[in-house]
């Protein structure tokens, strides 16, 4: 539980918080995505309130969610944070705050992986970080944890799990939904997010990309660790998901909106891709030619949340 509640007026919160910090914690304001120092940090130790040290989230429940801030999946305890209702974007999202000091933290969904499906999205403005440690410092014994702040790293002892290497795909297969919720559970995917590529009109939303008049597909981004599952093989389950022969639609949807596509990032994904898609017609287990494009990979714009892990949200299970 939290423990001493941390009391300032507003004219000492800002002088003791660094510019950001003060419009992150105080004002509510969000960090810009994939900015934070915290996005992609991997050392083990315990993320604890920039405000106050009350401490927040464990590095073992920390995961890369791919929206660009750091993104946890439980809490250390429950009880040091506080929840509200926020509808400043005209919907409600769930507003976390720090118990001890009231600082404002991020907001928590319901995309999160298994076994909480919990999704802790949190500004790294807000954060400090505590290193673990197995040794004393030089200093003696109880010297406290190294702050990654201080920028010194992980002291030596420390024990600290290798974070895994990660790469990007972006497949389209027809309604995002059930594309993301099989290619989620390939093993070695890190990541999954729906969105909107291969178009024209910038910051597309779902509405305007139905039309079919914007040129994008509705598609899945796949974060993986190369060392667990190849891109081939996320091709191959690609091409096991969905009727890659149909032009225009996938099954009872129709629209360019619904094609097949493959669009790679860099030239080793491009030379797998038509490795695979060439497989495929010479295989004859196709009874119409293959329809899938194979293009290079431009701007991907995240869906609306409520399309994130629709599937797992609503309760559907898929093969």
């Amino acid at each position: 539980m939290a423990g001493k509640k941390t009391r300032k007026t507003d004219a000492q919160w800002k002088k003791a918080l660094a510019p950001e910090r003060y419009a992150v914690m105080r004002k509510g304001e969000t960090e810009q995505p994939f900015s934070g120092k915290y996005n992609d940090f991997w050392q083990a130790g315990t993320y604890v309130c920039a405000g106050c040290g009350t401490p927040l989230f464990r590095s073992e429940a920390k995961y890369d969610h791919g929206t660009g801030w750091p993104s946890f999946t439980t809490p250390v305890d429950d009880g040091n944070l506080v929840y509200k209702d926020d509808y400043s974007l005209l919907m409600k999202r769930v507003e976390v705050r720090c118990a001890a000091c009231g600082g404002h933290l991020g907001h928590v969904f319901d995309d999160g992986p298994e076994p909480t499906f919990l999704h802790y999205c949190i500004n790294s403005a807000s954060l400090d970080f505590h290193s673990d440690e197995t040794s004393a410092p030089a200093g003696g014994p109880g010297g406290g944890s190294v702050s990654a702040a201080d920028g010194q790293g992980i002291p030596e002892g420390s024990a600290a799990k290798a974070p895994p290497r990660k790469e990007k795909a972006t497949f389209a297969a027809g309604c995002f939904w059930g594309v993301e919720c099989r290619l989620a559970k390939v093993p070695g995917v890190l990541s999954t997010s729906v969105g909107y590529t291969g178009g024209t009109l910038e910051n597309p939303g779902y509405e305007a990309v139905c039309t079919g008049e914007t040129g994008h597909a509705e598609s899945v981004e796949v974060i993986f660790d190369p060392d667990v599952v190849s891109f081939e093989r996320l091709v191959r389950r690609f091409f096991e998901i969905h009727d890659p022969t149909q032009a225009g639609r996938q099954g009872p949807d129709v629209g360019a909106q619904y094609r097949s596509a493959i669009f790679y990032h860099d030239k080793n994904q491009e030379s797998a891709a038509r490795k695979v898609m060439e497989d495929l017609r010479t295989s004859g287990a196709l009874a119409r030619p293959l329809a899938t494009e194979l293009v290079p990979a431009g701007v991907f714009y995240r869906a609306e949340e409520y399309h994130q892990r629709y599937f797992k949200k609503h309760g559907i299970i898929c093969d």
